[in-house]
């Protein structure tokens, strides 16, 4: 069995599961979410406050699919009680980021500004230097930091992921955005001849 499908999901106090044949929808204090299970070789069953992912084939794709399956229904279960979160880091010369409503509006250097929309479900805020977690230090100077959440692990990746593909990291002197946890490499410009 794959090492990773047969663990079994604990359910956390205050979280209920449905399962009805290929779905499986999670419910908690943050939220619901449904898990639709496309290969019918993959079933999920709740034993007292766990779930159990089975198969009932051993080729190697449905393998694989066991343990997809299972990391995503795990994923759900804490998104419901706990959320998730992604932190961006916006640096450059006069770079500044607003949020209205559910629109991020960045001015990143170009001679537009860069507008993304929220969708439904997920958060984005700009986070004042005292609130940032701890690890995340920045140069309050040319540096600030975006905050991507929802329960949806998911769809919180795919808005980061949009983010920070609007300009990635420059090179020479590491202007751009990138994760919080994304180590930058910065290259040796040139240097004058003696």
């Amino acid at each position: 069995m794959s090492r990773i499908g047969r663990k079994p999901i604990n359910i956390p106090a205050g979280v209920t599961a449905n399962i009805n044949g290929g779905k499986v929808t999670v419910k908690g204090p943050l939220g619901e979410l449904l898990l639709n299970i496309a290969a019918p070789e993959i079933s999920v069953k709740q034993q007292g406050a766990q779930l159990i992912v089975s198969r009932v084939s051993d080729t190697k794709e449905i393998r694989a699919k066991h343990g997809l399956y299972r990391a995503l229904l795990s994923n759900n279960v804490n998104g419901v009680v706990a959320g998730f979160d992604k932190f961006l880091v916006v640096k450059g010369v006069g770079y500044k980021s607003a949020v209205a409503g559910d629109k991020l509006t960045m001015n990143i250097g170009f001679s537009h500004p860069v507008i993304i929309d929220a969708p439904k479900g997920i958060k984005i805020s700009i986070v004042p230097p005292a609130e940032l977690p701890q690890g995340i230090k920045i140069d309050s100077g040319k540096e600030h930091v975006i905050k991507v959440s929802g329960i949806d692990r998911e769809a919180v990746g795919h808005v980061a992921a949009r983010i920070k593909s609007s300009k990635p990291v420059e090179p020479y002197h590491g202007y751009g955005i990138h994760y919080s946890t994304e180590a930058v490499i910065i290259k040796e410009g040139k240097t004058a001849g003696k």
